[in-house]
């Protein structure tokens, strides 16, 4: 019988702020916790630009999915949180320059972020493990 849940955990992306995995796989798909842009090294949110929290953010993403063996090519469903909906085009861009295509499902929501601008909740799938979960190990 194998577990349900396997914890990701990846050196190379911020460990969290709470009582929570950086992500979860469970079967095919990975959850990732919510991403902003915090250095790795620090757990604290870096001093820059929205471009850089952007960039920082994304790095941190494909940190936790590099651990799960995977890249930004496997998320089918992203979440993007934005202090400012003002932003938006700006984010765009900058979307377009990190995801590649085909662009996989979104949602963008402004929220009340503290002492970040821009979070992102993702799921990927692994295309190398069965959809129903099963495992023979």
């Amino acid at each position: 019988m194998t577990k349900l849940k396997q914890i990701i955990s990846a050196s190379g992306a911020p460990s969290g702020r709470g009582p929570y995995p950086q992500a979860v796989r469970v079967g095919s798909f990975i959850f990732l916790s919510g991403q902003g842009p915090l250095d790795p090294a620090t757990d604290e949110p870096i001093s820059g630009s929205f471009a850089q929290q952007v960039r920082q953010t994304f790095h941190n993403v494909e940190a936790i999915l590099a651990a799960a063996g995977l890249g930004l090519e496997h998320i089918v469903k992203i979440t993007v949180y934005l202090s400012d909906l003002a932003r938006i085009p700006e984010f765009n861009e900058l979307y377009k320059a990190h995801m590649p295509q085909p662009w996989p499902a979104r949602t963008l929501v402004q929220a009340g972020l503290r002492q970040i601008d821009v979070e992102m909740d993702v799921i990927a799938v692994d295309p190398g493990q069965a959809l129903s979960g099963d495992s023979k190990q």
